[in-house]
């Protein structure tokens, strides 16, 4: 099993007002030329898409034109969760409707619990996406006594542990700060104090953890818990950082390896 695992895209943004559409547009052709020309099973995206909960009419015409070419054209799933940009409810407009056709944007806890398996040479893969929430969401949706982020991730984790099919390779695609991990400038916080860290141990038990929301690629605790990084340089705190996308191999007994995939794009930081 092989897929790309990207995350923070950001569609939409602009630096110092002026649009970054265009250099989005490029870097986004050339995941599109990656996938024509390497073999892999899937596509993952760690959540922030878009800039905004409400993104501008040009930043969805080019994911919807993204998505018609990979999930249409190439035939290959996408699986997404929104970020703490993405407007979560918006984003999954219509996501029962669109599965059938190769995109999975796994935006609610029901969705958290119901993962999305693909079958390949080394067994079946389920990919559970945990949509970014606010510890006081869970608290309220799960009837828990959850105070910090760290507390809330402890809890989600181990409700979807429950769901693990022994015969199943376990992938976790979530959007939140590892305690300990490296930041750019271009984040916006989770909360202030400290209490937006998740320590790395409540993901051990997952074959791989496609992270979104740090913008420098990067692994943290194991060689499988991974941050892609972010599409492309959104701050000067990133100008001396490699931006791409994370090319994930599992085997029949799980994490074989991570490789880094460069993206340029056209104007640098």
């Amino acid at each position: 099993m092989k897929f790309l695992h990207t995350s923070d895209w950001h569609l939409g943004r602009q630096f110092h007002n002026v649009s970054l559409l265009d250099d989005q547009k490029a870097v986004l052709e050339q995941i599109i030329a990656y996938i024509e020309n390497n073999p892999v099973d899937a596509l993952v995206i760690a959540g922030d898409v878009y800039d905004r909960s409400v993104p501008p009419t040009a930043a969805i015409e080019m994911m919807n034109q993204f998505v018609n070419r990979v999930c249409g054209e190439l035939k290959l799933p996408i699986i997404l969760i929104p970020g703490n940009h993405d407007g979560a409810q918006r984003l999954g407009f219509g996501s029962g409707r669109m599965r059938d056709s190769g995109l999975h944007i796994l935006s609610s806890f029901e969705d958290m619990l119901n993962p999305v398996v693909i079958d390949s040479e080394s067994g079946p893969v389920a990919f559970y996406g945990m949509p970014y929430n606010d510890p006081e969401v869970v608290r309220h949706h799960f009837k828990q006594s959850v105070t910090s982020h760290d507390e809330a991730h402890q809890f989600l984790s181990q409700q979807i542990r429950e769901c693990f099919i022994p015969e199943h390779r376990n992938v976790l695609v979530s959007h939140c700060f590892v305690d300990g991990a490296m930041e750019s400038d271009s984040e916006r916080p989770l909360s202030i104090g400290g209490s937006d860290r998740v320590s790395h141990e409540h993901f051990v038990d997952f074959d791989y953890v496609a992270l979104g929301h740090l913008h420098q690629p990067q692994k943290k605790g194991e060689d499988f818990i991974r941050y892609s990084g972010s599409l492309m340089k959104y701050s000067f705190s990133e100008q001396h950082q490699k931006k791409g996308m994370t090319l994930v191999e599992l085997e029949e007994n799980g994490f074989k390896s991570a490789t880094h995939i460069d993206l340029t794009a056209p104007h640098e930081m």
